[in-house]
């Protein structure tokens, strides 16, 4: 049953401290303390001024009179306006929803122990519910009455997002639903959004750091990338693959008890018995990489936009922001909302060299790889990289098994699958395999809560 919290009422915080360090007080003078469950323990403080929303950090010293000194760090604002047309952007009114089901089915715990305290302390009424089937967050963003909410907040992994934004998107009313801010908390096995908007900053990727960048209030305009084959239409925020990535994302679901560490043993699998791909992918370069691929017609105008590849490929990674997942990072030159999307290729390549490729992958170096580069694909290896504003998928079968297809995932769901896949034929597919798949980017589309830049303040800092 969804529940909140009355927006006249202050949580104190409880201020013992739990077994696992996250503890957390009400201090004298307004500020919030608490120490962060997992890594390293850092402490961290939030004040609640009479004006300003403020984090901030110092080094937290036990004793003497009123809790003893404290080391903090604050950003005087330059003008009291100033700080009241901020205060004014924070949050009153959230609606959050909790994925029970996704990764190690943690979310209604980080929820409680990270999230609730936090919104408690810093006054903001909100409405807690749990997603209960696959598509439930699509169905409640599509009914939602925007007029009731400052924001949705997603405690999950990424796949919660991305039906919130199908959910506004299949609205009468969408030009309005897609300007409602959303906001993401790490609690699936991907947080890839999540890792991607506070890395962006130099923070931790934490439900701790994640809620308090939304409750400061600082927005940032998305990309939104439309999936389109006929009639068929799907938004995606996140990213888009065939081959190798898309086949580790969908046929490890199968391990998902193991969490995230399930993506490395089953890409470790998949190297080892490595599939090939027929097919084909067109595009339209983004300004400076005209020089990819050959020349091609026959698509739409203007046809002298046009470039293509072709097969067989090991994997065709498309992406909107850098990182896919906390640990992997594909497209470190993403950007959140420049109308492009950053397209990486892989076609004839070693397993050896394959390997040392993914291993590089969590920190974004594999763009300095021998094997890599942003050239044009007939002079290289093995890789490819560079940005489209536009892109056709045409996906074939397996290279020495041409019975079997391919799987096609869009931010963790699964498009389309070919004959012989995981679990083909037991779902139907919102697209058909072998058909050609197109995607273009809405520059800006959606509106997401992001950490505050250093402009504003220094509102987010480890003690």
């Amino acid at each position: 049953m969804p529940w909140g919290a009355d927006p006249g009422e202050r949580g104190d915080g409880g201020g013992d401290a739990d077994e696992g360090g996250g503890g957390r007080g009400l201090c004298a003078g307004g500020w919030l303390q608490w120490r962060e469950v997992g890594g390293q323990g850092r402490e961290r403080c939030l004040e609640l001024d009479r004006e300003a929303f403020v984090a901030a950090g110092g080094a937290a010293k036990r004793g003497g009179a009123g809790g003893g000194e404290r080391s903090r760090v604050r950003k005087d604002f330059s003008s009291r306006r100033r700080r009241r047309k901020r205060r004014r952007r924070r949050p009153k009114r959230l609606l959050i929803l909790v994925n029970p089901f996704g990764g190690k089915r943690h979310a209604p715990l980080i929820f409680e122990n990270e999230v609730k305290p936090l919104l408690d302390a810093a006054g903001v009424f909100y409405v807690m519910q749990e997603t209960q089937y696959q598509l439930h967050a699509q169905e409640i963003a599509r009914k939602l009455d925007l007029t009731s909410w400052d924001g949705i907040v997603c405690v999950s992994g990424d796949g919660i997002l991305v039906e919130v934004v199908n959910g506004f998107l299949q609205r009468g009313d969408w030009q309005d639903a897609i300007k409602m801010p959303l906001g993401i908390v790490p609690g699936g096995t991907g947080n890839g959004m999540a890792k991607s908007l506070l890395d962006a900053v130099g923070e931790r990727c934490s439900p701790s750091n994640a809620i308090l960048s939304i409750i400061c209030g600082h927005k940032q305009p998305l990309d939104v990338s439309t999936v389109k084959q006929g009639d068929n239409t799907f938004f995606s925020v996140l990213m888009l693959t065939w081959g190798l990535i898309a086949d580790v994302d969908i046929e490890s679901e199968k391990y998902r008890w193991m969490g995230s560490a399930r993506l490395d043993f089953y890409a470790l699998l998949r190297v080892l018995s490595l599939r090939r791909y027929h097919g084909r992918v067109h595009f339209v370069p983004a300004p400076g990489y005209e020089a990819h691929g050959a020349p091609t017609g026959g698509l739409e105008p203007p046809l002298s936009e046009w470039r293509s590849v072709e097969g067989p490929f090991i994997a065709v990674w498309l992406h909107n922001v850098p990182w896919g997942s906390a640990d992997a990072m594909p497209a470190p030159e993403a950007k959140f909302s420049d109308g492009y999307l950053d397209v990486l290729i892989i076609k004839e390549c070693p397993k050896s060299a394959l390997l040392s490729l993914l291993t590089k992958l969590n920190d974004g170096t594999h763009v300095k790889s021998p094997t890599s580069g942003t050239s044009n694909l007939k002079n290289m290896s093995f890789v490819g990289q560079w940005q489209v504003k536009a892109f056709r998928l045409e996906p074939g079968q397996r290279v020495n098994d041409p019975g079997k297809g391919g799987i096609i995932d869009s931010d963790g769901e699964v498009l389309a699958r070919g004959s012989g896949t995981y679990r083909s034929g037991k779902h139907k597919d919102p697209m058909a395999y072998g058909l050609p798949i197109k995607m273009t980017v809405d520059q800006g589309l959606a509106t997401i809560f992001a950490p505050p830049p250093a402009a504003w303040a220094s509102d987010l800092y480890a003690l």
